[in-house]
């Protein structure tokens, strides 16, 4: 088990990228201390997990386009949503996350209040998409964060699988999951459309995958 010391600096060597046993009070002492400023952190069932391990840059590239799908056709569809780049999501002694992506979509959704501290999920509720971009943690991403995402009560989780060019979705309800093939929250949004945006975005420029995009959403509205 992971000890904090009263200065909430770990008596033992800090176990990052992996699981491991932790109170809430133990995962809140470490994911605010600024020694781990940089880390990502999870929590689930009595276990955390931090991720130090620095982004590459199919990862840093993959993360601002599926955003940028996802924004484009929301704007061009005139629904209302709000994107969380890299933000702390808390339910105090149950379950934290720091997804790489989410978006609040939709007319009557209530949007986080702006901040310096994790969203609070005993007063808001979570966001409505969440997306991991997997490049070293593609098995943890579809196994332990999923029931995460499950027990969160999001309504759809993606993981972009960097290496192999593939996204797996799951719509989410009752507190399971199954995997679809079009978004529910962005209606009729094909998965295989944001796929070819990631194959376009390895061989061309931002610009020309943008105009790619908003020619073929636009066809649609």
């Amino acid at each position: 088990m992971v000890k904090v010391a009263a200065s909430t600096v770990p008596a033992q060597p800090l176990e990052t990228d992996r699981w491991v046993k932790a109170s809430w009070d133990e995962f809140i002492a470490i994911a605010d201390d600024p020694a781990y400023e940089g880390g990502r952190f999870y929590f689930d069932h009595g276990r955390m997990r931090i991720e130090m391990v620095p982004l590459g840059s199919s990862h840093s590239q993959d993360d601002p386009l599926v955003a940028r799908v996802i924004s484009l056709f929301a704007t061009l569809k005139g629904l209302r949503f709000k994107e969380i780049s890299n933000g702390s999501f808390r339910k105090t002694g149950e379950r934290g996350c720091q997804p790489d992506i989410a978006f609040y979509i939709g007319a009557e959704i209530r949007f986080p209040p702006r901040g310096d501290t994790p969203i609070d999920l005993d007063t808001i509720e979570p966001p409505s998409l969440v997306v991991e971009i997997a490049s070293t943690t593609l098995a943890d991403d579809l196994g332990p964060k999923r029931l995460l995402y499950e027990r969160l009560g999001v309504a759809e989780y993606w993981v972009v699988d960097v290496n192999g060019g593939s996204i797996t979705a799951f719509e989410i309800a009752d507190g399971r999951s199954g995997e679809v093939r079009k978004s529910l929250v962005l209606p009729e949004l094909p998965i295989a459309v944001v796929e070819e945006a990631l194959r376009r975005g390895q061989r061309e420029d931002d610009g020309v995958v943008n105009r790619w995009l908003l020619d073929l959403f636009a066809a649609d509205v």
